[in-house]
């Protein structure tokens, strides 16, 4: 596998500092330890949100620091959950006094690090919260989580929550709101080719030329069932009914509680869609898809919700969260209320989402 690499142990600095001189006005990179932060951070009196994760899934996270989305993000190394020090510094540059809400997707180095980057900032005097992403329909348990994997939903609750933030929604409010964002939406993917870490240079699983794997990781994870290709609209048809006949799903998360001062479990249902929701759909490229078949799978996609009496009101097409250079795509449906609506549509600038400004 050919990439535009130097050493590979440089690949993640090296980029970040690529994407430093590209948006001035927009960011700011911290290397020791390493985030990326707004440039006009800390904004005093504004609740500050925070997300992180491993590096190979550009521009989710780091694309999406700026006004109306994130005030920082932690990137590991490829694959690799960032640190709780980074999360700690990260919080320390970005607090404007409202404190901070970290959006974390469900994968257990992530959870743990981000808990212990709670307790950490809380020590400091710096109010945290931290809200857990779940959506993935395909896989309930694995290797990688307890529960269901955080992937698609992550860009929206980001979008969202950033703006709600920006409008000057409190600590609770916002983390309040990402919760409900996350209980709205559903996510699933597939895999038609592996992705090659530049630190290993082989690919992270073998698929024969024939074998698709649905429900597939941002990682490279196992899905659901290996299958021999089909069409794009028969692919497109699997992954859509998984999302619209998914079921109630009950689950405990950990999350901070302020009156308490600790942990508590919070008990979590999502609910079955009804004829006559609003959805906002969100088609992805894993890294390695033209956008041109993402519309082919939207197509697909519209005709199916249509048929079902689900409504999209808006949507978002393209590489926002990506496996490196995995050929495939995912499909994520918001279920959407008034308010997570106009929140969507408020205005964005970052380096890879910007509307309205």
């Amino acid at each position: 596998m050919k990439k535009l690499i130097n050493e590979p142990e440089d690949f993640v600095r090296e980029s970040l500092a690529g994407m430093a001189a590209a948006h001035t006005d927009l960011i700011k990179v911290n290397y020791e330890p390493t985030f990326v932060y707004r440039a006009d951070a800390p904004v005093q009196g504004k609740v500050a949100i925070i997300s992180g994760g491993g590096s190979g899934h550009e521009p989710m996270h780091v694309g999406f620091v700026g006004k109306g989305m994130l005030d920082a993000a932690c990137p590991g190394e490829v694959f690799t959950s960032p640190t709780p020090d980074q999360m700690l510094a990260a919080a320390q540059q970005v607090d404007g006094g409202a404190g901070i809400l970290y959006i974390v997707k469900n994968y257990s180095g992530d959870v743990m690090n981000f808990e212990m980057a709670t307790e950490l900032a809380r020590s400091e005097g710096i109010r945290t919260l931290n809200i857990i992403i779940d959506d993935d329909v395909a896989v309930k348990d694995s290797l990688y989580t307890q529960g269901r994997r955080g992937v698609g939903t992550t860009v929206l609750a980001e979008k969202i929550c950033g703006a709600a933030a920006e409008q000057g929604y409190d600590l609770q409010q916002v983390a309040s709101l990402c919760r409900k964002v996350n209980l709205h939406g559903r996510s699933v993917g597939v895999a038609l080719s592996s992705c090659t870490v530049p630190a290993k240079g082989t690919p992270t699983f073998a698929l024969g030329d024939n074998e698709i794997e649905l429900g597939i990781g941002i990682h490279g994870e196992p899905g659901i069932e290996r299958v021999s290709m089909m069409s794009g609209d028969e692919i497109t048809e699997v992954l859509v009914r998984s999302l619209i006949d998914d079921t109630v799903y009950n689950r405990t998360v950990r999350e901070w509680n302020e009156a308490k001062a600790g942990w508590i479990d919070v008990e979590l249902l999502n609910k079955p869609w009804q004829k006559g929701d609003r959805l906002l759909a969100y088609v992805n490229s894993m890294g390695g898809t033209p956008v041109s078949e993402l519309y082919l799978v939207y197509r697909k996609l519209a005709e199916i919700c249509e048929m079902e009496g689900l409504q999209i009101v808006r949507n978002l097409i393209g590489p926002y969260m990506t496996s490196l250079e995995m050929q495939g795509c995912s499909i994520t449906l918001l279920r959407l209320d008034e308010e997570m609506l106009r929140l969507w549509d408020a205005p964005v600038k970052t380096a890879s989402l910007r509307w309205g400004v």
